[in-house]
């Protein structure tokens, strides 16, 4: 029987466990934000390093070693909002819960109460913008508004856009099940395609699914109308049994 030229401890298994729990947790959170193409960058950066090492190219090598401490600290600083909001998050005891190790309610429930908010708000002409966060990170735009980190409820959606509401004109952002977010300031549109008779809203709406794969609901303040933004499409005048399809689909996924 062949010898094996080094012994492996139950230690050493655990810790390449405990270190790649780690690191599969920091991805789903950085997920959520615009470090993703960040760390896409510094992956190829990383690549070219071990290229260079491989084939032992001296000007790469030169490079790295020169330049290794500027690029950490370059890293640091384009990285410092998720590292604060990370950290911040471990702080609070809450990383876990935002991780997915709390169990969220049903797709059907949450899909039934926003589907009552918008067929109420719709029927009271009360205009509202509500963003569903999918695998596109958001976090830039909840920063804009005012944070409320609770769960979905029909009520509370429109209260919240209850014209009387301070937060009424901005967007509602849905993420993880949970009302994330409200007041949120969105991009606008600029295409010319979109009917120059819409308003903010909508304009607003199609910006933000141009940029994201976000699902955006819009209802229209002056006819009541429902419509749907998704990658920079704009679908009007959908009826409660083709927003709750729609819905449902997204929450199966």
């Amino acid at each position: 029987m062949l010898a094996l030229p080094f012994t492996i401890r139950w230690t050493d298994l655990l810790d390449v466990l405990v270190v790649s729990v780690m690191l599969y947790y920091i991805l789903i959170w950085f997920r959520g934000t615009r470090a993703i193409p960040l760390l896409r960058g510094l992956i190829v950066i990383l690549l070219v390093y071990l290229f260079g090492k491989v084939l032992n190219l001296y000007t790469i090598n030169w490079l790295f070693d020169k330049f290794i401490a500027v690029v950490a600290v370059m890293l640091v600083i384009l990285f410092q909002p998720e590292l604060r909001r990370t950290l911040e998050r471990f702080g609070r005891g809450r990383i876990l819960g935002t991780l997915g190790f709390v169990a969220a309610q049903q797709g059907s429930h949450h899909v039934r109460n926003i589907v009552r908010a918008v067929e109420q708000m719709s029927e009271d002409h009360v205009g509202a913008l509500i963003v569903i966060e999918r695998s596109g990170g958001l976090n830039e735009y909840l920063e804009s508004g005012v944070k409320i980190d609770s769960l979905i409820s029909g009520e509370l959606i429109q209260s919240i856009f209850h014209t009387k509401s301070p937060l009424h004109d901005g967007a509602v952002i849905l993420q993880g099940g949970r009302i994330a977010a409200a007041g949120c300031l969105l991009p606008l549109s600029d295409s010319q395609l979109l009917d120059k008779r819409l308003g903010t809203r909508h304009r607003a709406a199609v910006g933000i699914s141009e940029i994201s794969d976000a699902l955006v609901i819009i209802v229209s303040e002056k006819t009541g109308t429902i419509s749907l933004a998704e990658n920079g499409q704009l679908a009007r005048y959908l009826t409660r049994e083709q927003l709750e399809e729609k819905l449902l689909s997204l929450w199966k996924k």
